[in-house]
């Protein structure tokens, strides 16, 4: 049984296609998703006639919106923005920074990112200052700085506290100032000696 099926799309699919396009997709794919929802069909002349005029919009369509990210690339290039969160003494956010939160703050800013346009290299976890990717196709990327600051001014560190990468506190051992007690050395135990015989 072929895994594939080749498929005419009838309406503009995001990361597959626009109406018109003839596509291989998996089989699942097209059982589950695009034919029960209408968004694809048996591929035919007929029907790649039909649909030579959406095709012709929606490349318009498709031209415009990448002129329109090109454009919001240029306005994003050098961005910088801050983000208030609630962490502890050390730095750790409660909540991690999402891609959703990223796409709402930059949404707010008048860039319109959708959050599966920000690509985030790890989890935000803690203050500081990031570098993240806003892709919105495979050659129109631009990075954006974000702070993390807390929301609260935090206590200032002691000499002792040191983190790790993870940013878990190392702990240092304290200076005690009691008197060593002289070291008592062990005594050797009493070895056998041989039997001579």
């Amino acid at each position: 049984m072929a895994k594939n099926v080749q498929l005419l799309l009838t309406s503009n699919v995001d990361n597959l296609g626009i109406v018109g396009d003839v596509v291989k997709v998996r089989l699942g794919y097209a059982r589950n998703y695009l034919l029960p929802l209408g968004l694809a069909t048996t591929p035919s002349d007929e029907r790649l006639a039909e649909l030579a005029s959406a095709r012709a919009e929606a490349q318009k369509e498709m031209a415009a919106l990448r002129s329109e990210r090109e454009q919001l690339i240029a306005k994003m290039e050098g961005l910088e923005m801050t983000l208030e969160r609630s962490c502890n003494d050390q730095g750790v956010l409660y909540g991690s920074v999402t891609q959703q939160d990223l796409s709402a703050a930059l949404t707010s800013l008048g860039f319109a990112v959708r959050p599966r346009e920000v690509r985030l290299p790890h989890t935000i976890k803690r203050i500081g200052d990031y570098e993240v990717t806003v892709k919105f196709d495979s050659d129109l990327e631009t990075a954006v700085h974000v702070w993390v600051e807390a929301d609260r001014k935090l206590e200032e560190e002691r000499d002792e506290m040191e983190f790790d990468n993870e940013g878990n506190l190392i702990e240092k051992p304290k200076n005690s100032k009691k008197t060593k007690a002289p070291s008592e050395e062990p005594k050797p135990e009493a070895s056998e000696t041989p039997a001579e015989g």
